[in-house]
């Protein structure tokens, strides 16, 4: 059934310069599915995610999110798009310093011109569910690495995206910070509804994912 289907490329095709890094990208991940996407480096994986998340474009294909066809969306109207439905969650948390953690989790929000006073509670509702009501007003160099990506998650989830894309989120964790970053995914899936597209070179991550998709030199190998 098409509605259930979140993601859907068709033939995507990426080049820089003389250099081809997406060939003909097909793919689906359904709704609630937590998909990782693996590789040796240099595979396209990232490519792959930022076309998906709308911040690079395909030179050809198509890519279709819950629904709506982004290729033919003009800027405004895709920035639009993936302030609203698309939440992000970098290796390195990408929190901005000089705010707190509750104000870092607001800015999407308020980018979408959520009244403040509803884009904060929400954010501590957020806060609260990442078990992070005690770190509210800390600036990411008080919070530890681990506190720093659920504030990234928490800021991810605020405009109550269609879908999360993961680039290496646990690559810079300790193995105890990984363990529960893995099993607070599956939370937002079970308890959230999420759908997760991850890339990783974490082969625990992506044992214990719904799917796996395998990439070599632009292709999906399996």
């Amino acid at each position: 059934m098409e509605s259930e289907i979140m993601i859907k490329t068709n033939g995507i095709n990426k080049s820089f310069g003389q250099l081809q890094v997406l060939k003909n990208i097909s793919l689906e991940v359904k709704k609630g599915e937590i998909v990782s996407i693996i590789g040796p480096s240099g595979a396209g994986k990232t490519t792959l995610l930022q076309i998906m998340g709308t911040l690079d474009k395909a030179d050809s294909g198509e890519l279709l999110i819950d629904g709506t066809d982004v290729s033919n969306l003009n800027d405004n109207k895709l920035s639009e798009f993936r302030n609203k439905h698309i939440g992000f969650i970098f290796q390195f948390h990408q929190l901005l310093p000089e705010f707190t953690a509750l104000e870092n989790v607001m800015i999407p929000a308020l980018i979408a011109k959520t009244p403040k006073d509803e884009a904060e509670k929400h954010a501590k509702e957020l806060l609260s569910f990442l078990q992070l009501t005690d770190r509210e007003q800390h600036k990411p160099a008080e919070l530890s690495g681990g506190e720093r990506q659920r504030v990234a998650v928490a800021r991810a989830l605020i405009n109550n995206p269609s879908v999360i894309l993961a680039d290496e989120p646990s690559g810079s964790l300790d193995t105890k910070n990984k363990e529960e970053l893995h099993k607070l995914f599956f939370k937002l899936r079970d308890e959230l509804g999420q759908t997760l597209v991850i890339v990783t070179h974490d082969e625990h991550l992506a044992s214990i994912s719904d799917r796996v998709i395998e990439m070599k030199d632009g292709n999906i190998s399996k």
